[in-house]
């Protein structure tokens, strides 16, 4: 079957979905971000994994917020896209020798990671809106406003120092 299952048939369906979609990739996300902040030269982008670690396992908290409050149990669906995003992630990073040039990598993979997550937060709020799951939305916001975050601190942190030790 393709990217969505036979049981999904509603827009609470598709919903759910995604939620589970989301819930199952910052699980991932966390099992990734030890070894990313690991590999980490830059101590500015090792000290950035580390504090997004704590913040993606509050991202997971809030996201069994919004199971409670549907009244369903948080399970996640297995997502390929960030399992390939991470698996990508893996091979480019296992083939830098170059530390300068490994933390750009580190870079680009996580922000990789950001925009696939604030695709989905983005898209779950307006649903949520459209479904009336009002209740669901602030949560969901306080992810995507991290996310966003995150984001730019990378970009930031790329721009200002990382790139341009890379290069040289």
């Amino acid at each position: 079957m393709g990217l969505f299952t036979s049981d999904i048939k509603t827009m609470e369906d598709l919903f759910v979905h995604t939620l589970e979609d989301i819930y199952y990739a910052e699980n991932q996300i966390t099992k990734a971000l030890p070894k990313m902040a690991s590999q980490a030269t830059n101590p500015v982008l090792r000290q950035g994994f580390e504090a997004h670690l704590q913040e993606t396992e509050n991202h997971i908290r809030n996201l069994e917020e919004v199971f409670h409050l549907l009244g369903l149990e948080p399970r996640g669906a297995n997502c390929p896209a960030i399992d390939g995003i991470i698996e990508e992630s893996d091979e480019i990073t296992g083939e830098v020798g170059d530390a300068n040039v490994l933390d750009a990598a580190l870079i680009a993979a996580a922000q990789a990671v950001e925009h696939y997550e604030i695709t989905r937060y983005g898209t779950l709020i307006t649903w949520a809106q459209e479904l009336g799951y009002n209740d669901c939305v602030a949560a969901l916001e306080r992810n995507l406003a991290d996310e966003k975050a995150t984001d730019r601190k990378l970009t930031e942190l790329a721009e200002s120092r990382v790139n341009s030790d890379a290069v040289h």
